[in-house]
């Protein structure tokens, strides 16, 4: 269920920009005037992913995943069969709520269900659709785009829409806890931090078509920042607050929230610039875009694969740390791109990326959880859900900037390619203040039996998330408990 939310979410969001000139020449409209069709998704999904941690403990995290799912996929339905762009534009709405609601809650889930040690051996293999989805969509796009029309781009999300769906019915069991049955719903933070963040999202989204300083995206940036710093300013009073704001208290989850938010940039920003590069300053084609970018999900799933491994020896500080530094080195070897530099060139770099990228995404996503009960699984998803799509919305505009700021002294108006060298050495210079900022995370001690269980994280778990938990001593002339009533410190977490 996780793997086909993900994938879905992943790939719908990427494949549409695909099909974009398509719709333009079926509506008669120009491509610019298409802007709503891709804005309106991370909208409508920043907005709904606040609700979704309060909707899984309330309702249960089975029936919000199928929910979200079934809405997806009618969605999806509904925008292959769309009449005219006003109907499009409010079914990909629909489209983008549901999907800021399967993110977190299917997360949430995973969160609940297994421990620490458990998520680290899991993401070695959950963090291939993440990376293969993005990486496949631009092709699939074209090839749908070309062979069967445009509306194929959101039809094909129906097969494995409608079999998740099935399969959840039949095979996902409930597991909701009392105590979250009777928690009130904060109507005020909720309304304050949905509406922050879509506007935010507004703005950063629409900043590069329709102008930095025009006066909707200065009101709805300007806005967006004023609605959030009020919401947290009521939730970190709230005695039930919609979103656990005061989970950044804790030193390890803040310094993760910081780097999924900002220490992903680069390489999204990579995803992001490496297709401008070779469709506009290079004039080829979009199927040569999606296999220039494709390579980095093969680097990525080899490093995981070492990392996973290594993770609870080494720590995720070192690893995200050196992780970052390598993706800093990659893209400021590839200022030297230009007209004449070579796809397999370019696919090379990518491959570099995604090696180094793969030393941070899953350090990230168990640094998270290190020192945080299980309890707090569905707001910590959701906030880390927040972060992670502040990324996504940033890496674009970051680049976008870049681009236009190298063209400015440009007379024909078309990026040069000192343009697109300037956006690599952007996007290598904030990796690197990153890495620095990586490598303080630290290596965690292991988590405490009362917090791998799901009880109250121990003292020094929560206090200082470097420290170890001593070991208990044993004192002679005392009674032994029983073997199986014993559960020394330090072992929690692992598994048979």
């Amino acid at each position: 269920m996780y793997l086909a939310s993900v994938f879905l979410v992943i790939v719908d969001g990427v494949i549409t920009t695909v099909a974009l000139p398509s719709l333009g020449r079926h509506f008669h409209l120009s491509p610019t005037s298409l802007d709503s069709v891709v804005v309106v998704y991370p909208v409508c999904l920043g907005i709904m992913v606040p609700a979704s941690a309060w909707l899984l403990e309330r309702f249960g995290g089975r029936r919000m995943l199928l929910l979200g799912l079934t809405l997806f996929t009618l969605a999806s339905a509904l925008c292959g069969l769309s009449r005219d762009l006003p109907q499009l534009v409010a079914f990909r709405a629909l489209q983008g709520t549901a999907a800021g609601l399967l993110t977190p809650v299917s997360q949430g889930l995973l969160f609940r269900t297994f421990d620490q040690r458990e998520q680290v051996r899991l993401a070695r293999v959950l963090i291939i659709p993440q990376q293969l989805a993005p990486a496949l969509a631009p092709v699939l796009g074209g090839v749908l785009v070309d062979t069967l029309g445009w509306r194929w781009v959101f039809l094909v999300n129906l097969p494995l829409g409608v079999a998740a769906v099935a399969f959840g019915v039949v095979f996902l069991h409930e597991h909701r806890p009392e105590a979250a049955r009777a928690r009130r719903l904060d109507l005020t933070g909720l309304l304050l931090s949905g509406a922050g963040v879509g506007a935010l999202m507004f703005g950063v989204c629409a900043g590069p078509d329709l102008g930095w300083g025009t006066p909707p995206v200065v009101a709805a940036l300007l806005g967006g920042a004023a609605l959030l710093t009020a919401a947290v300013r009521h939730q970190w009073r709230a005695r039930q607050p919609a979103l656990r704001v005061r989970l950044f208290e804790d030193r390890m989850f803040r310094r993760a929230s910081v780097l999924n938010a900002l220490g992903l940039v680069p390489f999204l920003g990579a995803m992001f610039l490496v297709p401008l590069v070779v469709q506009q300053l290079q004039g080829r084609s979009a199927l040569d875009s999606g296999t220039a970018t494709c390579t980095e999900a093969v680097g990525i799933l080899l490093t995981v694969q070492v990392v996973g491994r290594v993770y609870h020896r080494v720590g995720p500080g070192p690893l995200v740390g050196a992780g970052l530094l390598g993706v800093a080195a990659v893209e400021l070897c590839a200022t030297g791109t230009g007209a004449d530099t070579g796809l397999w060139t370019l696919r090379l770099v990518m491959f570099l990326l995604g090696l180094s990228m793969g030393a941070v995404y899953l350090p990230l996503t168990a640094a998270s959880l290190t020192t945080l009960d299980r309890a707090d699984a569905a707001h910590a998803a959701t906030l880390s859900t927040v972060m992670r799509q502040t990324s996504t919305a940033l890496a674009p505009a970051v680049v976008t900037a870049a681009v236009v700021l190298g063209t400015a002294s440009d007379r024909t108006g078309s990026p040069p390619a000192g343009a697109y060298r300037l956006a690599f050495l952007t996007l290598g210079v904030i990796a690197l203040l990153c890495a620095g900022y990586g490598f303080r995370l630290g290596r965690p001690g292991r988590p405490s039996p009362t917090s791998a269980a799901g009880g109250p994280p121990a003292s020094a778990a929560s206090a200082s998330p470097t420290s170890r938990p001593r070991l208990p001593r044993s004192r002679p002339g005392r009674p032994r408990r029983p073997r199986d009533d014993r559960a020394p410190a330090g072992r929690a977490g692992s598994t048979p």
